[in-house]
């Protein structure tokens, strides 16, 4: 199947980008499934292979996040393996540097499926969204990542919004280390209550 070209109207072009962007995540959502990776992705699964693999554990643990995360699994599971199998500091800072990549990663390949295709939207509270975002899409950007974290829908949102790259990136740089270091102390505090670190 071939990519219309760019004298089809503006709205057959938003359906398409639509209809590529919901194959993608189907197929890599039945990739992970048939794979037998979608086990990988539970916090004891995560915890034990961060733990194990002392050297690679970082690049394992970040893959397994972007692939979580362009599924739509929430990155909490991530930040508590992480918080558990390292420590407080360690946890935050590891699971700090894996969202920041994850959420890029997602970014780069959900535009370049879906372009800005909800831009599309003829909405009044749409065109506000927008117009607010366009304002001040730096603070926009950080204000939704105080409240979101590093939530997948999120990711996709901005992806589509049509935002600049390097806004998204400063953004999310800002914004995230507040939520990071507020559900770190949640997941000690609990780790230390139950038992499940030291």
């Amino acid at each position: 199947m071939n990519p219309p070209d760019s004298t089809w109207p503006r709205r057959a072009r938003s359906r398409w980008r639509w209809l590529v962007l919901l194959l993608f995540v189907a197929v890599l959502w039945g990739a992970v499934e048939a794979s037998g990776l979608r086990g990988q992705l539970g916090l004891e699964s995560v915890r034990h292979r961060f733990a194990e693999h002392q050297l690679g554990g970082f690049a394992i643990f970040t893959a397994l996040f972007v692939l979580a995360n362009l599924v739509h699994v929430p990155g909490g599971f991530f930040l508590a393996a992480a918080v558990l199998a390292l420590g407080p500091v360690w946890g935050a800072l590891t699971t700090y540097a894996a969202a920041c990549i994850s959420c890029t990663v997602t970014f780069v390949v959900v535009r370049l499926l879906g372009a800005d295709a909800l831009r599309e939207l003829d909405h009044p509270l749409a065109r506000r969204l927008f117009a607010r975002l366009d304002a001040q899409p730096v603070r926009s950007i950080v204000l939704l990542r105080l409240i979101f974290h590093s939530v997948p829908a999120l990711n996709y949102t901005l992806a589509l919004s049509g935002v600049k790259l390097r806004h998204y990136l400063i953004g999310t740089l800002l914004g995230l280390p507040l939520p990071i270091a507020v559900v770190t102390m949640l997941f000690d505090t609990l780790g230390r209550w139950f038992g499940w670190v030291g």
